[in-house]
């Protein structure tokens, strides 16, 4: 049988827990071999003294209490000089610097598996060094399936697409959970008067949003999400500066621009329900619902995230329940008929799914 490939899980939040459920069970347990685990504060290495078991109830009282100061470059280390490594180096945190670190990692033989978009979304000065020190360009490997749709195959398909020579003209989505969900319940094929700002408010009670519902709202995480697939499209536009090249609409209301808290946002937000309402109404006159998107459109040049409208017999209007995605590819191959991903964009179980599917891959490829 051949030897578990040694593992470190560096953030241990909703996902990062998820993903040491995962690990310690079958069928994965006997292919990996969790080597360390570690939050933004401190880090704990395995087996423990003791050879006490560490499970995902009782991992965080055992990490405040016998973690080390986390320190990145010594854990790249013990991945790189690890008897049975090179090993992986999972980053499960949603921080700027993890990700700044791939190339290092990277440079040192060590795997990368990430749901954290924050690297191959941002500058391009950044992904370009990621790339450079990756597969085909060194032995060392990364995926992100998870950056964009959870555990959906989208990174996955489009690869294979382009991998093979198909040709992608345009690719367009609902890929955030979050929006989904709003306008799923906002804008039916069916009609209603529901306000804008009570469906927010549902959605962030059931946990469908950040905190403050703007960072939902800014279209930013779509952004994010349209880069990260662009960049994998040798004809896509070039985004400099990574998601922040992306034109966004914003869908918090001009009257709210203004609000300086989270908490004045919320108070107020009935006030920008006439904008809404009119946007809904003058969709519906044309037989037409609302819908959140982001599309990718090569013909055109263009890489965007903004309201659209689309048919009622549509699968955008019809086929979404819940905080679902859907993602259409028009190809020259899947063409006039476009392939079609959709399913359950978010949550902690199908995020982590993505994320240990990764790491069966490079399992296959390294073990195999």
């Amino acid at each position: 049988m051949s030897r578990p490939v040694p593992v470190a899980l560096i953030g241990v939040g909703g996902v990062g827990k998820a993903i040491l459920q995962q690990l310690l069970a079958p069928p994965l347990a006997s292919k990996f071999n969790l080597i360390l685990i570690a939050n933004s504060r401190k880090a704990l290495s395995l087996p423990l003294p003791t050879n006490a078991p560490v499970t995902p109830a009782n991992f965080l009282p055992i990490l405040e209490e016998h973690g080390a100061p986390l320190d990145v470059p010594s854990v790249i280390s013990l991945l790189a000089s690890h008897p049975d490594g090179p090993g992986i180096f999972i980053d499960s945190t949603g921080a700027e610097a993890v990700p700044a670190l791939y190339p290092t990692v990277l440079g040192h033989g060590v795997h990368v598996v990430t749901p954290n978009k924050k690297g191959t979304s941002g500058d391009l000065e950044l992904y370009k060094a990621i790339e450079e020190a990756s597969y085909p360009n060194s032995r060392a490997l990364i995926y992100g399936e998870s950056t964009v749709g959870a555990g959906l195959p989208i990174l996955s398909s489009l690869k294979d697409l382009v991998g093979t020579g198909d040709e992608i003209e345009k690719i367009e989505g609902v890929f955030s959970g979050t929006l989904s969900y709003i306008f799923n319940e906002y804008s039916k094929v069916e009609g209603g008067d529901v306000a804008f700002s009570e469906v927010v408010k549902i959605a962030k009670d059931k946990g469908y949003t950040e905190p403050d519902p703007r960072d939902d709202l800014s279209g930013a995480d779509v952004a994010r999400k349209l880069t990260i697939l662009s960049r994998l499209v040798p004809t896509a536009p070039e985004l400099p500066k990574g998601y922040a090249s992306v034109p966004t609409q914003s869908l918090v209301p001009p009257v709210l621009e203004n609000a300086s808290t989270k908490e004045e946002y919320l108070e107020r937000l009935a006030e920008g329900d006439s904008y809404f309402a009119n946007l809904r109404e003058e969709a519906r006159k044309e037989g037409k619902v609302v819908r959140y998107v982001g599309v990718i459109d090569i013909a055109n040049n263009k890489v965007e995230c903004k309201l659209g409208k689309y048919d009622f017999d549509h699968a955008f209007a019809t086929a979404l329940k819940g905080s679902d995605n859907i993602i259409s590819f028009h190809t020259k191959r899947y063409s006039p008929r476009p392939l079609i991903i959709q399913g359950a964009g978010a949550g902690a179980d199908v995020t982590a799914m993505g994320c240990t599917s990764d790491l069966l891959k490079i399992y296959e490829r390294i073990r195999l």
